[in-house]
């Protein structure tokens, strides 16, 4: 099998079943926090497990920038802190990555100095009004274009005062910026959601020993640098979903994902897919901190479903493949409250809703979500990525639902910036390549 090159177009032509074990890359969400938290902290710390993929690469970089040194060491990343985080000489370049900058707003608004953050193409198109409020409420100084709308975000850092933040939109990376900036204000600071997003945050600050509380959906943290410790990165549930979907709809599937991260903030994937229908158990749980476990999933009798209210944030990665799986389900699968599918790498809804349509599924787009009817045998079709990695990854596993005809992807050097060994994984467990 011959390793599949990350850049330019692909074409797509594997059938199923899927059958085998196999490990993901470790989680995305919970590698960008432990570089950056891992740079805070007021000694070494050690991870185990993280992500090797562009976007945190450039989280790696950018706490390199604020004075971090950064080593491998086996199967360890060493993280050494800096006494105080300086102002980086040069502006930090966050690649596609949205946790990065909207993290690292949080962070440098309280690091004496200025500071630059932009992004590729992509990321210069997703919105950053929704941190730069908060932020301002607490007394940083951010500026961006566009009516400070989009970046680059510009930070003069300074003296931030601990305040009370009731987000209009549950959002972790929101919620992670305020906590942050909490660590370097005076006094506390609370952040309260309309629903539950995902707690990778909380668990880890707690972990280091950060003085924190959580009442309901409001976690308030006092101010004081965490305490360098060893972490372990679970694999990542969102990669985990694309094979798990892909298995639970293709007949004499069975695909076993093993040290999966199994946070309850995280695993709506795994509740939507026995509300439709599928066979799905974990084993060999595990909890130190981020609970994990093995996951497998065979194919059921599938029907259509409904998405919607506090679900939505736990599974808000996973629904484009979501989508292809709705097409699969007998009935109709019914997507609301997703409106921030619209600002992330693409606008997802209309992005997977054009290319399945085009697939020949039977999808009806709303401002915040869609209707799927199904069953549907999709067809072969051209994709536009629109260099999100999930689309590319999603029409993918499109793919083995029509009939053995082919999905052209036009680009999937995006793939690389999460999960460079998909096509890989996808081929192992399919038995066959591209």
């Amino acid at each position: 099998m011959t390793p599949h090159r990350l850049h330019g177009p692909m074409t797509c032509q594997r059938k199923g079943p899927l059958q085998g074990a196999i490990e993901v890359p470790g989680d995305k969400s919970i590698s960008h926090r432990a570089l950056l938290f891992a740079a805070l902290a007021t000694s070494p710390s050690r991870v185990r497990g993280l992500l090797d993929a562009g976007d945190v690469h450039s989280t790696r970089r950018a706490i390199e920038a604020l004075g971090a040194l950064v080593r491998d060491e086996g199967a360890y990343v060493v993280v050494e802190p800096p006494e105080r985080l300086r102002e980086p000489a040069d502006v930090v370049d966050c690649g596609n990555s949205g946790t990065s900058l909207r993290l690292l707003a949080g962070v440098l608004s309280g690091v004496p100095g200025l500071s630059v953050l932009t992004g590729d193409e992509s990321l210069r198109r997703r919105p950053v009004r929704r941190v730069i409020d908060p932020l301002r409420h607490m007394g940083a100084v951010l500026h961006a274009r566009d009516g400070d709308r989009l970046p680059p975000l510009v930070i003069r850092g300074g003296a931030l005062r601990g305040t009370r933040h009731v987000l209009p939109v549950a959002s972790a990376q929101v919620k992670s910026a305020c906590l942050l900036a909490g660590l370097l204000a005076e006094g506390d600071t609370t952040v309260t959601e309309p629903a539950l997003s995902r707690d990778h945050t909380e668990r880890m600050l707690a972990a280091m020993g950060v003085k924190l509380k959580i009442d309901g959906l409001s976690v308030t943290v006092s101010p004081g640098r965490p305490r360098g410790c060893t972490l372990e990165v679970p694999g990542d549930i969102s990669s985990a979903a694309f094979f798990l979907c892909a298995a639970a709809a293709l007949p004499r599937s069975e695909v076993t994902v093993k040290n999966c991260g199994l946070n309850p903030s995280r695993t709506g994937v795994l509740d939507v897919l026995e509300a439709m229908g599928a066979e799905l158990w974990v084993a060999n749980r595990t909890d130190d901190g981020e609970p994990r476990g093995d996951v497998t999933v065979r194919p059921g009798m599938l029907q259509g479903t409904v998405i919607e209210g506090a679900l939505v944030p736990r599974l808000i990665d996973e629904l484009p493949v979501l989508m292809v799986l709705a097409t699969q389900a007998e009935g109709r699968t019914v997507i609301r409250d997703a409106k921030e599918l619209r600002v992330k790498e693409s606008d997802r809804l209309a992005v997977m809703g054009e290319a399945l349509q085009a697939a020949g599924a039977r999808i009806e787009l709303f401002e915040d979500g869609c209707a799927i009817e199904g069953p549907t045998r999709l067809r072969g079709v051209e994709v536009r990525t629109r260099l999100d990695h999930r689309i590319a990854m999603s029409m993918a596993v499109a793919q083995l639902f029509a009939g053995g005809e082919p999905v052209r992807l036009d680009d999937v050097a995006c793939v690389a910036t999460s999960f460079p060994r998909f096509f890989e994984l996808l081929d192992r467990l399919s038995g066959g390549g591209a």
